[in-house]
């Protein structure tokens, strides 16, 4: 088997920690902190001062990163390409431009794919474009309060990116264009905007504002302390062209969450639970998700051992003639959800996934994972991130979706370079065999990441 042969060449080189300061989104690093200290190599384009008094400042940076993805019967054989191994290939450079209390941010990609057997996606290929460009202003509210005004094209991260988030782990991001209005005040902070997210084209510069999706929210976070906090949010979305069950027709959908997240000791924990309201082709929408993710490290013993348990619940639709729509709708979710290998996305499933990650020294670590998948609802089929469906219901009685195991390793080289590889298998089960191939999933993943 291909994804086996590969193993032992990967696993050397390996979920980076990185440089401090670093960030993936990049528009939130704070580089005003070299302005006191020396700056020699490459930190001296983190801070490059404008005007005497340190009141202007630009920054520069960029990334660089080369993926490769191979599959053996992909999607459990399922048609165009089961068996697939392509490379993902993105740089994206920026320049933060601070002056008082304004700053624009500017950030370009060149993202391609070579070898995509079933077809270049959105998330696969978008050539040169601009993937974020904007500005905003800080008004100062008194004290430790203030609010930013910002307007333009940025990736946006909610929370732990369940239910917005940037995409990252694909080759090309999910930006949007909007605005949003930032409050601040001590432990409190909402952030109330009005977005569309951007529709990748796959030529040079055709990236386009969606003309069918909206986003609206405000999201609430209250650090209760320095190691606790909850968000509580409201997320209005709607589409003009939402596909369920076959069907196409308008969306609009009222998301209302509650996240309570924290650490205590060595004991840390990040638990969500989500409500779903609204309409779709005439339908009532009724949806829920529940998803919790529990840890707790020994970093006394020997290789840091972490012991991880998440689990997750999204619901399914019970039957698409009742007039209620009950699949759960992940809206712009993380990419690469349930691991490196995720076949499957957050709608109609019930996943319990435990996990063990060590720290092996020198900047390397392993981490090993097995999850296991069902049905939330027997009369709904299964989607995959983005909310594609992937199988229908197809009279299947059974729940079980299937099995995944997986193992990955990393290693930080430098402060600015970093590898990854891991080997993933997806065992399917009895709801898959009813209703098509069901052949095992393998995969193999490698990448390296320049990030200045």
């Amino acid at each position: 088997m291909r994804a086996l042969a590969l193993l032992a060449a990967l696993l050397p080189v390996a979920a980076p920690a990185q440089e401090a300061g670093q960030t993936n989104l990049r528009y939130d690093e704070d580089w005003s902190v070299l302005s006191d200290a020396p700056r020699e190599g490459w930190h001296a384009a983190k801070y490059l001062p404008l005007a005497t008094d340190g009141s202007a400042y630009l920054t520069l940076g960029g990334e660089a990163r080369v993926r490769f993805e191979g599959f053996d019967d992909n999607l459990w054989g399922d048609p165009p390409a089961p068996d697939d191994g392509y490379l993902w290939l993105r740089v994206m450079p920026h320049a933060d431009l601070h002056a008082g209390p304004a700053r624009v941010f500017v950030q370009g990609i060149a993202g391609y794919a070579r070898g995509v057997g079933a077809g270049k996606g959105p998330a696969d290929e978008t050539g040169i474009d601009l993937l974020q460009a904007f500005a905003d202003i800080r008004i100062p509210l008194g004290g430790n309060a203030g609010l930013t005004l910002r307007g333009g094209r940025e990736l946006v991260a909610l929370g732990s990116e369940r239910l917005v988030g940037i995409r990252y782990g694909p080759n090309i991001p999910q930006a949007f264009d909007g605005v949003r209005a930032i409050a601040d005040h001590g432990p409190l902070r909402i952030d109330a905007f009005h977005l569309r997210p951007v529709a990748v084209g796959g030529s040079d510069f055709d990236d386009r504002t969606s003309r069918t999706r909206r986003l609206d929210g405000v999201y609430t976070t209250i650090a209760a302390t320095k190691s606790i906090g909850v968000d509580a949010y409201w997320l209005g979305y709607e589409n003009d062209e939402a596909r369920f069950a076959g069907r196409t027709g308008r969306e609009a959908r009222d998301t209302l969450g509650l996240r309570f997240f924290g650490k205590h000791g060595d004991l840390g924990w990040n638990w969500e639970a989500m409500l779903q309201r609204g309409r779709f082709d005439g339908d009532r929408i009724r949806a829920w998700s529940f998803a919790t993710e529990t840890a707790w490290s020994f970093p006394g013993t020997p290789l840091k051992p972490r012991l991880r348990l998440r689990a997750n619940i999204a619901s399914g639709d019970r039957d698409p003639g009742d007039g209620r729509l009950g699949t759960f709708n992940a809206l712009f979710p993380k990419g690469k959800y349930f691991g490196e290998l995720s076949p499957i996305g957050p709608r109609n499933v019930v996943n319990l996934h435990p996990s063990v990650d060590f720290d092996l020294g020198k900047g390397v670590t392993v981490e090993l994972v097995a999850a296991r998948f069902w049905r939330e609802r027997r009369g709904d089929g299964i989607y995959d991130i983005p909310g594609g469906l992937i199988r229908p219901a197809g009279g299947s009685d059974a729940r079980h979706i299937g099995d995944q195991i997986e193992i990955s390793a990393g290693w930080q080289a430098s402060p600015l370079l970093s590898f990854t590889a891991s080997l993933s298998a997806f065992r399917p089960g009895a709801y898959i065999r009813d209703t098509g191939p069901a052949r095992a999933i393998h995969m193999v993943g490698a990448e390296a990441m320049l990030k200045l």
